[in-house]
C-alpha cells in the first residue's frame, strides 16, 4: 500500500470547451506511455454530486476548472440554483456550470450505468456514494486500465474499536462494522491493480448536512432544554467540515504521493460536552447557560429512536498524514465551521419551520433523571 508507483493509464481524453460543445480527442497511447499530470485540467466522472459533500466537492474541481461529468439520476439539471454552495456566487456558479455536465442514470442498476459510460473517457473518477461492493465494482472493473484515478468515498467507521488513539491508516478494522461494504470495496480496489485512493472521514458536518449532527444540539440549544449526553460527556470524537473534507479530496487528484493510500480526513477531537459548549458559542449563546444531562445509554431504552447523534465511544482519527502528503490543510476549525452551519443553514431551516421538533428521546432521559424542564 505505501509503494510508490509511476502511474500508468490508457485512453487519456484531452477536451477543448468551445462554448457549451465539448470537443474530445482520444489519445492512442499505450497503457505504459501514460503519466499522471498534476497541472493539466483533467475530465472528471463524479458519482452523485448534488448531495451535501458531493455538492461541495463538484464546486471546489469546477472551480480548479476541471472537466465535470456528473451520473446521477437527473433530479437536479445543471444550473439548478439548488446546487449552489452556501456563499458561492451566482457568477461563480454560472462560471463552473460550463464545464459541467450530466449523464442520467442510477447506479444501483449496473447494466444501465455500465451501458451509460462505456463509450466516456476520464481521467479521474470519485466514487462518492458507493456503500457496497457491488456498487463499486461495475465501475471499476470499466475503467480498470483506463483512468489515472478513482478516488472512493470510505469511512472512519471501518476502524475497530481500540484502547490506542487516535486511529491512524493501517489500524485494525472492524469486520463487523456497519462500514463493512467500504472494507470489502478497498480491498477489491487493491486487487484489482486500478491506481485509487480512500478516504475516511469521521463526522462530516457543514451546512447543508441531511444528517441532523450538529442541527440536534442546535435544536435543543434553542429550544432552551437541557441536552442529554451518554457516559461522562468525556468521550472525544472526529468532526471534519464538508468544506475541508471536498478540498482534501480534490488535492488528491494529479499527487502521485496519494496513488494507493489511505488518507483520514478531519480536524481536532471535540468531546461530546465540548461540542455542547461549542453549538452554543456558535449560535451567540453563554455556554455556561446550557444544562447538561448525562446519563447511561443502557439505562433507557429508545427503542428505535436515536437518543444521541454519536456513536457513545472515543472516535477520532489522526489527519497527520494527508496533512503531509496532500497539498491541503483545515480552513474550518470546528468554532468556524459550526458558525458557519448555524447561519447557512440552521437559522433558515429554523425561519422556515423545517425542524423535526422530536424530543421524545430526550424526554425518556430526563424522565429517568428526574430532569424538570424549566419554562
Amino acid at each position: 500500500e505505501n509503494k510508490k508507483m509511476a502511474f500508468i493509464a490508457a485512453g487519456m481524453v484531452q477536451s477543448a470547451i468551445h462554448g457549451n460543445a465539448v470537443v474530445r480527442k482520444s489519445s492512442s497511447k499505450s497503457h505504459a506511455d501514460i503519466r499522471m499530470s498534476a497541472s493539466h485540467k483533467k475530465r472528471v466522472l463524479v458519482i452523485g454530486g448534488t448531495r451535501f459533500s458531493g455538492l461541495y466537492l463538484t464546486k471546489v474541481l469546477g472551480d480548479a476548472g476541471h472537466e465535470l461529468v456528473l451520473f446521477n439520476r437527473g433530479s437536479k439539471p445543471v444550473g439548478d440554483k439548488a446546487l449552489m454552495v452556501p456563499g458561492e456566487t451566482e457568477e461563480a456558479f454560472a462560471k463552473r456550470n460550463k464545464h459541467t455536465s450530466v449523464i442520467v442514470g442510477d447506479r444501483e442498476n449496473a447494466d444501465q450505468m455500465v451501458s451509460l459510460l462505456k463509450n466516456e473517457k476520464f481521467d479521474v473518477i470519485f466514487d462518492n456514494n458507493g456503500r457496497e461492493l457491488s456498487d463499486s465494482k461495475p465501475l471499476i472493473d470499466l475503467f480498470n486500465g483506463k483512468i489515472e484515478q478513482y478516488v472512493y468515498m470510505s469511512s472512519a467507521g471501518v476502524y475497530l474499536k481500540s484502547d490506542m488513539m487516535p486511529h491512524v491508516e493501517g489500524d485494525a478494522e472492524d469486520q463487523k462494522s456497519r462500514h463493512k461494504g467500504k472494507l470489502d470495496t478497498e480491498k477489491y480496489l487493491r486487487e484489482s491493480g486500478i491506481p485509487f485512493t480512500s478516504i475516511r472521514p469521521t463526522y462530516i458536518y457543514g451546512a447543508l448536512n441531511y444528517n441532523p449532527l450538529e442541527e440536534w444540539f442546535f435544536e435543543r440549544i434553542a429550544a432552551g432544554r437541557p441536552i442529554p449526553v451518554p457516559g461522562h460527556g468525556q468521550h472525544l470524537t472526529g468532526l471534519g467540515h464538508v468544506m475541508d473534507l471536498a478540498k482534501g479530496m480534490a488535492a488528491c487528484v494529479g499527487n502521485k504521493k496519494a496513488i494507493n493510500q489511505i488518507y483520514n480526513i478531519q480536524d481536532k477531537a471535540i468531546t461530546f460536552d465540548g461540542m455542547v459548549k461549542a453549538c452554543a458559542v456558535a449560535m451567540g449563546k453563554d455556554a455556561s447557560s446550557v444544562e447538561i444531562v448525562h446519563y447511561d445509554p443502557k439505562e433507557v431504552d429508545f427503542g428505535k429512536k436515536k437518543g444521541f447523534p454519536m456513536r457513545p465511544q472515543h472516535f477520532f482519527t489522526s489527519n497527520a498524514k494527508a496533512l503531509k502528503e496532500l497539498d491541503w490543510k483545515i480552513e474550518y476549525d470546528i468554532t468556524k465551521g459550526l458558525k458557519d452551519s448555524y447561519e447557512n443553514d440552521f437559522k433558515i431551516k429554523m425561519a422556515k419551520g423545517k425542524l423535526k421538533g422530536d424530543f421524545s428521546a430526550d424526554d425518556m432521559v430526563l424522565e429517568k433523571k428526574k430532569v424538570a424542564l424549566k419554562n
